[in-house]
């Protein structure tokens, strides 16, 4: 028996508005060859690079070949409005030529769909305020493959390793199993730069560009221990942001030595349903380090302990937000859900479909990096499902898993046609299981 979706999507955040406003962004997207001799487009070039990440499918184009020789028509072209499927090197020529910045509007309209409809309500922290975790992460490495951009560290039997990373950065709460991905930040050395490129300075460069992007937009940095000094403190501040970072007592020795001389801090504590103490811990007004010009900062601490008194969680933060016993629980569930974008994002997108670290194609300007969008923005769109439409999620709950739900979703695509991605959902949600297989039987 089917599931019944429990909502409907508003039309503004169904897959067809979704895919119209990609189409009308990339086909703005200068090109930069000889137009009236080119054989495919560059919408086209794109597009079809996003079908393959949308469904996780290095093989989908292959497929969609197939049908259009048996039907005249794909799902290449009714989904994703491609008119002429490109070959792979022709694919991978074209989309290294694009400045990996042409995309930023992309996030943002994907972004405002969700404001305007009221889906960001639910990722507020505090009022008004959301939590946007950002971390590096690598999606390119190789002893071989590399381009002058690439990231390098030599080995001391003398080999060298080549790498292509990203700052990224999501909206999160701890609520929320999903998270909002928005337009990163690439970790690449430039032309002339001898000094390589770093997480640190590319996080100043999201940051502004975050600011630039959401100029009213109410916004607290948290990140790990390498934010959690003056510069990037100061760099946060300044774009009108509060900020939340990891401070282990190692890495600020002063602040530590100044808050122990108090003889007694603000603290509170509270016993759970299973027998856990949770010990919170808080100063105001310290100073970050003992230099002349030192920020203060507000500090907070944190425990876990168990029935048996041995802590089984402890974590630090510095904030510029004031520490009260009022909001001391949800700064460091904001703290603590900084892991999101570890788990639900990057382990989502290495370890469950998206394959991230494969190498689809490195190119010599721009490719390795355009394929990291284009997963991401299929990860954005699969968010976004998940947010709001009740069919897609009729699909996770039918199927169980993303794995096996993606699986039906993959086969089904590479024998049938559908006119809009409604009607793959509504034959996934009222057939049994397909498996390749049953394609095949006599």
């Amino acid at each position: 028996m089917p599931l019944i979706p429990k909502q409907k999507p508003k039309k503004h955040l169904k897959f067809t508005a979704l895919r119209e406003s990609f189409s009308k962004i990339v086909r703005a997207i200068p090109d930069p060859r000889q137009q009236g001799k080119c054989e495919y487009s560059q919408h086209d070039a794109l597009m079809s690079a996003f079908g393959c990440m949308y469904f996780q499918d290095p093989s989908f184009l292959a497929y969609q070949r197939r049908l259009e020789s048996k039907y005249q028509s794909s799902n290449i072209k009714t989904l994703f409005d491609v008119k002429r499927i490109p070959k792979e090197t022709q694919l991978r020529d074209i989309l290294d030529e694009i400045p990996t910045h042409q995309f930023t509007d992309i996030f943002s309209d994907l972004f405002e769909r969700l404001r305007r409809h009221n889906h960001l309500k639910q990722f507020e922290l505090l009022s008004g305020v959301y939590l946007c975790s950002i971390d590096g992460t690598q999606h390119h490495s190789s002893k071989q493959v590399n381009c002058e951009h690439c990231l390098h560290k030599q080995h001391r039997n003398g080999s060298i390793t080549y790498s292509h990373s990203v700052l990224q950065g999501a909206i999160m709460h701890p609520s929320q199993r999903q998270v909002i991905p928005l337009m990163p930040e690439m970790i690449r050395n430039e032309d002339g730069h001898k000094k390589q490129d770093c997480e640190t300075n590319a996080a100043k460069r999201f940051i502004g560009q975050l600011r630039a992007t959401h100029p009213r937009l109410r916004l607290m940095i948290c990140g790990d221990g390498l934010f959690s000094h003056q510069p990037m403190i100061e760099e946060a501040l300044a774009q009108g942001m509060h900020f939340l970072y990891v401070a282990k007592p190692d890495d600020h020795t002063y602040m530590m030595e100044w808050i122990a001389a108090y003889k007694d801090i603000p603290s509170v504590e509270f016993k759970d349903e299973k027998g856990r103490t949770h010990r919170y811990q808080w100063q105001n007004q310290v100073p970050l380090h003992g230099g002349e010009k030192a920020i203060t900062v507000n500090y907070l601490a944190y425990q876990l302990i168990n029935s048996k008194k041995k802590v089984t969680y402890k974590n630090s933060w510095v904030t510029d937000v004031e520490v009260t016993q009022d909001n001391i629980e949800q700064l460091v569930s904001g703290g603590r859900c900084r892991w999101k974008i570890e788990n639900e994002c990057f382990n989502t997108l290495k370890n469950q479909g998206y394959h991230i670290t494969h190498n689809f194609g490195h190119g010599k300007k721009h490719l390795s990096d355009n394929m990291y969008i284009l997963t991401l923005l299929a990860f954005y769109f699969h968010q976004i499902f998940e947010l709001t439409d009740g069919m897609y999620q009729a699909c996770r709950e039918r199927y169980g898993s993303k794995a096996h739900m993606w699986e039906n979703f993959r086969v089904t695509v590479r024998f049938l046609l559908f006119d809009d991605w409604e009607g793959l959902m509504e034959n996934l949600l009222s057939d049994p299981d397909i498996t390749e297989e049953s394609y095949y039987r006599p």
